[in-house]
Formats: structure tokens, C-alpha cells, sequence
């Protein structure tokens, strides 16, 4: 028997959603990742697609030659096989520049009202902390982060923002991210990173992956403006340490 009692649920026609239990767990990311190294150590060609984040994963199959029980049953083998398949081991902390001037975190005032908390506080909280990534939706690139203070928890906006900045940095309920491209969005903005963490033109439009850590490091704005030129001529190297 696998770790967990899992749910295999049909998701359209040809996809599987698959869940584990409702909580944002290390233990439990750890538990899909390993599940995906089995799934893609078969190699098979009826698996077309896998995406996961938090505790649930999606897997695209390839309907023509198989129904959704047949999968279902084949997943279920492979998760209860004691066969070990070990995830990707190293873990890699990114650290990611963000400023927080005013000009870019709209809101910090709002939720330094709110919060009793001051802007300088809510900054160092937000830095103090190494975020597990634990999945990338809802847009490419966008990142779903877990280890956010309890300080800093605060719910969504009642009425989303039609366009949300590209490299906006907000909080939404108990998890912090990055808007990857302009988009609308209801999360609260607390400042503003240089970076493109999405870049489709790439081989590997986005190097940060689920199971990795990152680590906000607040800049000023002549710090942003400089490391913002970089990216555009390829000069500038996201900072990176890899753990074994």
C-alpha cells in the first residue's frame, strides 16, 4: 500500500485528477513527486501529461487506446508497488529580488492598517521565510508558494484587479506569489520583482519547479531598475543555491 488513501476522479475525457488529503504538507508533495518519477520511469506513451500542485495531481492520457478505469487501475498498482523510484533529491533555493517601494507594492499600506503591523515588519516577515514551491498554475509560470507567516495571512480581495502587473508580488489568504505576465488577479500587492520567471521562447520557459524553495530578497528601486536592464540584454543570473 502507497503512503496515503488517494481519490482517482475522471477530469474531461481523457485526464485523471488524483488527490491526496486536503492539506499543504512537504510530506505530501515529497509523496507526488515520487509518484511521478514511478509514473515517469514506465516511459509509457498512453501517459501524454502530468501536472500537479499542492495535493492533487492531473494526468492526461491518451483516450484512444484507454478508458479511464483501465488507467485508474494501472495508477493503483503502480502507487501501492514498493518499487522506490526516487524524486529529483537535490533542492534548490532561488532567490528572488523584490522591491517594495510604494510605486510598486500598491497595498502594503492597506494591509499595514489592517494587519497592526508596520510596512518594515511586513517586509521582513515576508523575506524571513524560505517558500516551498508547491505547484505552477493558474497562469504559466505562476507559482504557488507555501510557508507564509501566520502574521501575514490576510484574505483575497472581495473584487479582483482587472490587470495585475507582471512581477507582481501579493498575498492572498495563507500563500504568497508572483504574477508571471500582466493578468487580472484578486491577491493583496506587496511589491514588485525584475525578473521573468515565464519565458515561452525558451526551452525551459520556467527553470523553477515544484519541490524547490525560494527566498525573497528586498531591494531598492535604483536596485531594480539595474538588475531589470540586465535581464533584458541576458546579462543577469538568477541566484541560486543547490542543496544535496
Amino acid at each position: 500500500m502507497g503512503n496515503y488513501q488517494l481519490t482517482y476522479k475522471p477530469f474531461g475525457e481523457s485526464a485523471i485528477l488524483i488527490e491526496w488529503p486536503q492539506i499543504i504538507s512537504k510530506k505530501i508533495l515529497n509523496d507526488i513527486r515520487i509518484f511521478v518519477a514511478k509514473i515517469e520511469s514506465e516511459n509509457s506513451e498512453n501517459i501524454l501529461e502530468l501536472n500537479f500542485i499542492y495535493c492533487s495531481l492531473l494526468i492526461i492520457y491518451n483516450s484512444k487506446n484507454n478508458c479511464f478505469n483501465e488507467i485508474k487501475n494501472t495508477l493503483i498498482s503502480l502507487y501501492d508497488n514498493k518499487l522506490i523510484v526516487p524524486a529529483k533529491s537535490e533542492k534548490i533555493l532561488w532567490h528572488i529580488p523584490v522591491c517594495y517601494d510604494e510605486k510598486f507594492g500598491i497595498d502594503l499600506s492597506y494591509l499595514s492598517s489592517e494587519k497592526k503591523l508596520s510596512v518594515e515588519k511586513i517586509i521582513s516577515l515576508h523575506c524571513s521565510v524560505d517558500y516551498t514551491v508547491y505547484g505552477i498554475g493558474f497562469l504559466p509560470g505562476f507559482l504557488y508558494l507555501g510557508g507564509l507567516s501566520d502574521k501575514l495571512y490576510f484574505p483575497r480581495r472581495n473584487s479582483p484587479r482587472l490587470n495585475v502587473p507582471k512581477g507582481a508580488v501579493a498575498i492572498g489568504g495563507n500563500q504568497t506569489g508572483i504574477y508571471p505576465q500582466n493578468s487580472p488577479g484578486g491577491w493583496h500587492i506587496i511589491g514588485n520583482t525584475p525578473i521573468s520567471l515565464f519565458d515561452v521562447k525558451k526551452e525551459t520557459p520556467c527553470v523553477i519547479t515544484p519541490g524547490d524553495e525560494i527566498r525573497f530578497k528586498a531591494i531598492t528601486k535604483e536596485e531594480y531598475e539595474v538588475i531589470k536592464i540586465a535581464q533584458k540584454q541576458g546579462s543577469y543570473e538568477l541566484k541560486r543555491v543547490i542543496h544535496g
